[in-house]
């Protein structure tokens, strides 16, 4: 699987988010090496705060596969998945997560926690980091010193 391939396409999502002035977060989920859904942040868009890059790439491929299940299926995310976005790979039964760059404040694939390797749950969902890691942070680092000059 071409991780970077894949990244760069949840980079291209996140720059629909960028545009839209929504935290630049990007995903796609992969299923037999073709992408089969994409999502990028929402939430001040849709004014609802569940609207994630995640959680809305999941609903399309759930819709795309027919299962709320998505065995077999890697999302491939800009930055590391918060406690909702987590919860919600782990819940679906994901095989895998590759992210960019690390969320310090509010990432639970390794940075405050790693939900997605706990043996208390019932699955578990390898992680990949650091995947076009400079070219994520640099996009989010943009972000908020745009938005901090705009506020200005």
């Amino acid at each position: 699987m071409d991780y970077e391939f894949f990244m760069q396409q949840a980079i291209e999502e996140a720059k629909k988010a960028y545009k839209l002035e929504e935290v630049p977060i990007g995903c796609v989920i992969v299923y037999k090496d073709n992408i089969i859904a994409t999502g990028y942040n929402k939430r001040n868009t849709q004014k609802n705060s569940i609207k994630h890059a995640e959680i809305i790439a999941i609903e399309k491929a759930c819709k795309v596969l027919g299962d709320w299940r998505l065995e077999g299926c890697s999302i491939f995310v800009t930055v590391e998945p918060c406690p909702m976005c987590s919860g919600a790979i782990l819940q679906a039964r994901m095989d895998r997560v590759v992210f960019g760059c690390y969320n310090k404040k509010a990432g639970c694939c390794g940075s405050i926690l790693n939900l997605l390797d706990n043996d208390n749950f019932n699955h578990k969902v390898e992680v990949v980091d650091k995947i076009l890691e400079e070219e994520c942070a640099m996009l989010m680092k943009s972000f908020f010193k745009d938005m901090r000059s705009k506020n200005k």
